[in-house]
């Protein structure tokens, strides 16, 4: 959403005196601190910042234990590098009115277009209209916040580093989370905009979700009110694949999670205490102070890439480029930045290890995080099997920001209570299998349902039989009218990649479902035969659920949502023959019934007419009637 090399908003350069002045109006409109019993975890896939007043603020929380709870899933939808951010669907008023929103760790309000909105670009939604919501009501203005015009409205204001902004008016309205979320609905604040402008005016998503630290965080208004625990988790999906999930409140860390101090009086951002590089096994050769200038190293998960400062990233890009020495460079897919890319490295991203560098981040407290090839690389969109670095110079400004591209496929804590963040590395298309949290299986696509779609686990083994068809929900990350002139190219595609005939795959069906479409497969046998083995059905599948399948950029990405096999029948000659036969015998029945229409046309016909006779023949005589 933003321009390349600058954060997306949540940027760190929104001004102080504007979240001064919006947390205040957020304080007017709180309510009590005291809350009641702790509720359940909320799970949301993934469809700045005012600090904690002082430290003793923060600690003064009362920490909600974690219980075992049900979990609400939501798919999240879009892709970091061909969107620049994830998206999670959020419901506002009564009855519900639907929303997009990026989900941004570093932003403090979430917003979305207003009905009376003058100055907004179109976006994946219609518009928020307070009249139709029954219990929407507006802030009221006071001494804490800063008023509209007509001195009747609490107001705010967001302008970020990439030159976009956002301003409108904060209303209070009941907040949903969608269905399977275990959460009950609850009222919250929300920025309702009246202007827009740069990447926000013009970007397909309604708006944001903000989980920064501040007032107005949807995290701290459903943490002050005692619903959720004191910390949320973020996890992206790979490269070409999207996908994750996001969870508000507690989850139990995984024992092999890496963690790191993140200090709330620091900085206003959700910050880690990085120490050192290693790219390769050995450490950058940099003052470990370099990582600690300005807000420090930030998180932001409304950042697609990452940013150092100068001469780290010197360094970091001196030291990866002298690992590969046997690709060849190459110029970067768009002329107006000099991206620094390389090629000849395969389009397997499961290979890529095998070419360039591991990277490790070491944290303050000795541990380490482990970085693979697609955590700081994004595939060139020109050049088959070609790679460019996704760490760039944060300009001149000494802080070190790490986007979405730096935790792909990594589960990140925000543990706020304890003031940590975790890292867990892990396959997010899988994390509730891996988390050993069950659930209902993903449903279908259909036309009428936005349903929560998990994505589909790879392959444990099939059933002994011959395999007639194997069905694959699959959603593309496209609108349709974009992806309805590609499909037989990207049927192509996919048998080129799954290694059979292009002929056996078809599509069965395809709905579009808002700014993606939802496509279901077909993969036939081969042969004659009409049936393929259990081993090559099981190495299909596995192809699909790891990913293999690699679409250009201009296809967007996918997620595997549902796979399904379907035994060959058995039946006999007949049975397999039953339309040949019935066809012959119809064949037979209008030849025979031809044949006997011109038979009895003919006979009708000269049926009526003299015989003839020889002009010589014996007439008998006949007499002649009276006139």
């Amino acid at each position: 959403m933003a321009s390349r090399g600058r954060p997306r908003p949540g940027s760190l350069q929104a001004l102080a005196a504007v979240l001064l002045l919006a947390a205040a109006s957020a304080a007017a409109a709180a309510g009590s601190p005291d809350r009641p019993a702790p509720g359940p975890p909320l799970f949301l896939p993934l469809t700045r910042s005012y600090p904690n007043a002082t430290r003793l603020a923060a600690l003064s929380r009362r920490w909600l234990g974690e219980g075992a709870h049900p979990n609400a899933r939501m798919r999240l939808h879009d892709d970091l590098l061909t969107n620049g951010y994830y998206t999670t669907r959020l419901y506002i008023g009564t009855p519900p009115q639907e929303f997009a929103l990026i989900v941004d760790s570093g932003s403090t309000v979430t917003y979305v277009p207003c009905a009376t909105c003058e100055q907004c670009g179109n976006h994946q939604d219609p518009r928020f209209q307070p009249d139709l919501s029954s219990t929407y009501s507006p802030v009221k203005c006071n001494v804490d916040c800063t008023c509209d015009n007509d001195k009747n409205q609490c107001t705010y204001e967001r302008q970020y580093a990439e030159m976009s902004s956002s301003s409108g008016v904060l209303g209070e309205d009941i907040v949903s989370f969608g269905r399977e979320s275990e959460l009950k609905p609850q009222r919250a604040v929300f920025g309702c905009e009246n202007s827009e402008t740069g990447d926000l005016f013009s970007q397909h998503a309604d708006g944001i979700m903000g989980l920064g630290r501040g007032q107005l965080s949807i995290m701290d208004q459903l943490v002050d009110k005692g619903v959720i625990n004191d910390s949320f988790s973020l996890c992206y999906g790979g490269m070409d694949v999207g996908g994750g999930a996001m969870v508000l409140g507690g989850l139990p860390s995984p024992s092999d999670m890496v963690f790191s101090r993140s200090d709330p009086v620091r900085s206003p951002y959700y910050n880690i205490e990085l120490k050192e590089i290693h790219v390769g096994g050995k450490a950058l050769r940099v003052d470990p102070k370099v990582f600690d200038s300005k807000h420090g190293t930030v998180l932001d998960s409304g950042t697609t890439y990452a940013y150092l400062p100068e001469h780290a990233f010197t360094a970091f890009k001196d030291a990866v480029t002298s690992k590969v020495r046997s690709l060849k460079k190459i110029r970067g897919p768009d002329p107006n930045y000099k991206d620094i890319c390389f090629a000849g490295a395969g389009r397997n991203v499961s290979k890529l290890h095998e070419v360039f560098p591991d990277v490790d981040m070491v944290f303050g407290n000795g541990q380490k995080l482990s970085l693979t090839p697609e955590n700081y690389l994004f595939r060139h969109s020109k050049v088959d099997g070609a790679y460019c670095l996704g760490v760039f110079q944060n300009g001149k400004d000494p802080t070190t920001l790490l986007g979405g591209i730096i935790v792909r496929n990594t589960l990140v804590t925000y543990d706020r209570h304890s003031e940590k963040i975790g890292f867990w590395k892990t396959n997010c298309s899988e994390l509730w299998e891996r988390l050993h949290i069950g659930g209902a299986p993903s449903p279908a696509p259909s036309s009428d349902s936005q349903a929560d779609m998990s994505p589909a686990p790879a392959p444990s083994g099939l059933p002994e039989f011959d395999v007639g068809l194997i069905t694959v929900d699959m959603s593309i990350n496209v609108t349709y009218p974009n992806l309805k002139p590609h499909l037989h190219e990207l049927a192509e595609l996919i048998a080129k990649e799954l290694e059979i005939d292009s002929r056996q795959v078809r599509v069965m069906n395809v709905t579009s479902q808002g700014n993606s479409t939802l496509i279901r497969w077909g993969i036939f046998p081969a042969g004659p035969d009409n049936a393929m083995s259990n081993t090559t059905a099981m190495g299909i599948i596995y192809r699909l659920t790891q990913h293999h399948v690699q679409l250009p950029e201009n296809l967007g990405s996918y997620q595997l949502l549902e796979w399904n096999v379907q035994p060959l029948s058995r039946r006999s000659w007949f049975q397999e023959h039953v339309v040949s036969v019935l066809v012959g015998i119809l064949l037979v029945v209008l030849v025979s019934l031809s044949a006997f229409l011109v038979v009895l046309v003919w006979r009708k016909k000269f049926s009526g007419q003299t015989a003839y006779r020889p002009v010589d023949s014996v007439a008998p005589e006949q007499e002649l009637q009276p006139l």
